[in-house]
């Protein structure tokens, strides 16, 4: 059954994503617990909290990787407002950077650049037997490459990319669909600080472009100036939620990471490092 839905099925102004009181549950562990938020399109947005606390389970949700209990009444996830949605159609809306997209391209060692790029279009690292790779693509594909500031890794192959180099590929892979929204799964991990700063730079560039960007991490320094709401994340469920500065304090994070913080500012960016006890 074709689960796409037509322009006149999506509603106005749906949010990007809508969580009510979902919940995952993995073997005998409940990872998330009733959890409900609400992104809308065109608000950057960063959820941050320390490892286990739910931040994968959000992302396998919105991907359709994982589901959460079925329950009465309105739908516990949506995204663009709709419960059901084509995977294919979701990736024309919103592009996803993931840390298990960055394996899946590590296993591709003799794949071009530009080519794993255009793989973006069939939502998989190869082309499809019964589809083919035209010059429209190619286009939109070497388009991507040059946003990215990436167009001298076109004729590469990805096993000769540094890790912030592959973080790039990827973008340009999610962008070729001119996506509404990314979803960024701790983008700068691997990366040295030059490397860092760079990719920070792009990402600002992104958001100032009208992408809208939720930025899943555990790294504070990865919230760039662009985005203002970041909710706080503990034990799969949110412990705050509000602007930067109302969010971003020692007392807020010191009780989401479970021990002191000390934090920092550097101009429009924060910093965390541990507090002493």
């Amino acid at each position: 059954m074709n689960l796409s839905p037509s322009p006149a099925a999506t509603p106005p102004l749906a949010p990007l994503f809508e969580l009510d009181r979902a919940t995952v549950v993995r073997g005998a562990t409940r990872v998330l617990h009733d959890l409900s938020l609400r992104i809308p399109l065109g608000q950057h947005t960063a959820i941050l909290g320390p490892n286990g606390c739910g931040k994968s389970t959000f992302i396998k949700l919105i991907s359709r990787e994982l589901y959460p209990l079925a329950r009465e009444g309105d739908a516990p996830v949506k995204v663009f407002g709709l419960r059901r949605w084509n995977v294919n159609e979701l990736r024309n809306r919103l592009g996803l950077v993931t840390s298990d997209l960055t394996r899946d391209l590590q296993q591709m060692p003799y794949l071009r650049v530009e080519d794993a790029v255009v793989t973006g279009f069939f939502s998989s690292f190869v082309v499809p037997p019964h589809r083919q790779v035209d010059a429209d693509m190619r286009a939109k594909a070497r388009r991507a490459l040059e946003q990215v500031r990436a167009t001298p890794l076109a004729d590469r192959q990805v096993a000769e990319l540094s890790t912030g180099e592959m973080r790039r590929v990827l973008i340009a892979r999610a962008l070729v669909h001119e996506p509404q929204a990314l979803l960024l799964d701790e983008p700068t991990a691997g990366l040295d600080l030059v490397a860092r700063r760079h990719f920070l730079g792009l990402m600002r560039s992104l958001a100032q472009r009208g992408i809208t960007l939720v930025l899943v991490t555990h790294h504070i320094e990865e919230i760039i100036p662009e985005i203002d709401r970041v909710l706080l994340l503990r034990d799969g469920a949110v412990c705050a939620d509000g602007d930067r500065a109302g969010t971003l304090t020692e007392a807020q994070l010191s009780h989401v990471f479970g021990g002191p913080v000390q934090v920092r500012r550097d101009g429009e960016y924060y910093g965390a490092v541990p507090g002493h006890a």
